[in-house]
């Protein structure tokens, strides 16, 4: 009876989680026959959840509205995983850690007690890596309203402050303009928030450091979404050397050609770095750190050729990094 009662609460999870699902794919989810199915769907029926079904050879499942649905129906992997997710929220969000302690805490004391102890079993430290840690923090609110403005299609105008947080005046030297823009996609790269979206005036793609943001008003008017595949998102953000980053404010910043393609690079380029595609098998590498001797290190991990080294700073370490290698490798 224990696994018939797991199983009506796995399917009413997934009948949640879809407006529609074949019964084919509904049935191989649940590990059951059509049969079984049939009959897991009427005890739900007999429960007070409105479930519609299409017969035939293609027939789906509905869960209709007006149900008698709790507030949350979480199977076991899904608790589970909302506990990881909640323990490895992203330390960048500014104005979220007492929400996501709370959440987690909430999330616990409503798990059955097998359950809690499974999901104590995964406590998780997060120790943020470099990159991250250099990541600058992103106000919340400012993400909220940023997601609201994607997720209604409304257009969103907003100031575009310095690197240092200041947004500048009529008058002032870095002054533009507020931004008026058709946001479409936020993207999370090592650490960074970045928002993909479409200048209403000129009609291009562009790309904005979401900590950057000041929010002027509320959304404004609707516009239709134009789609994006994962590729137009790499390019906008990982191989896009305009999308205003932190390449800049790092104490050392060096440039050279490798001999690589774009998209390789991009894959494993730090955080704060930019890659620009050249041509099919080159690409320009930008990569800031505390050090020469850093910067050098990062280059040296993609173990291809380098052209165009630049600046005189960067070149020169790289020909003592090598000296020291070359020394060590003879054993002096």
């Amino acid at each position: 009876m224990a696994d018939t009662s797991e199983r009506i609460l796995r399917l009413l999870s997934l009948l949640s989680a879809r407006v529609e699902w074949p019964g084919g794919e509904l049935a191989q989810r649940l590990e059951v026959s059509a049969r079984t199915l049939r009959r897991d769907v009427q005890t739900l029926r007999e429960l007070g959840y409105p479930v519609h079904a299409t017969k035939g050879p293609g027939g789906c499942y509905r869960l209709g509205a007006g149900g008698k649905l709790p507030p949350l129906v979480l199977d076991d992997a899904q608790a589970i995983a909302i506990a990881l997710a909640l323990q490895t929220a992203p330390a960048t969000v500014t104005g979220i850690d007492d929400a996501v302690a709370r959440a987690l805490t909430t999330l616990r004391h409503v798990m059955p007690a097998r359950l809690r102890a499974a999901s104590d079993a995964f406590e998780v430290t997060s120790l943020r890596n470099y990159w991250e840690l250099s990541a600058p923090p992103v106000d919340v609110t400012t993400l909220q309203i940023v997601g609201s403005a994607i997720r209604t299609s409304h257009t969103l105008r907003f100031d575009h402050a310095t690197p240092e947080g200041y947004v500048p005046t009529p008058g002032e030297p870095g002054f533009h303009p507020p931004q008026d823009v058709e946001p479409h996609h936020l993207v999370v790269w090592a650490g960074r928030w970045y928002l993909i979206a479409r200048d209403r005036q000129q009609r291009t793609w562009a790309t904005y450091r979401v900590d950057r943001i000041r929010p002027k008003s509320s959304p404004g008017v609707a516009f239709t979404a134009q789609p994006l595949t994962e590729d137009d998102l790499t390019r906008l953000v990982i191989q896009n050397p305009d999308r205003g980053d932190t390449a800049g404010q790092w104490p050392c910043v060096g440039t050279a050609i490798i001999n690589l393609p774009a998209d390789v690079v991009a894959r494993w380029a730090p955080g704060g770095s930019v890659v620009a595609p050249l041509d099919r098998e080159h690409c320009r590498l930008t990569i800031g750190g505390w050090s020469w001797a850093g910067v050098a290190g990062l280059f040296v991990t993609f173990d291809a050729d380098l052209t165009e080294v630049t600046p005189a700073a960067f070149a020169d370490t790289l020909r003592a990094v090598s000296r020291r290698l070359l020394d060590a490798a003879d054993g002096r």
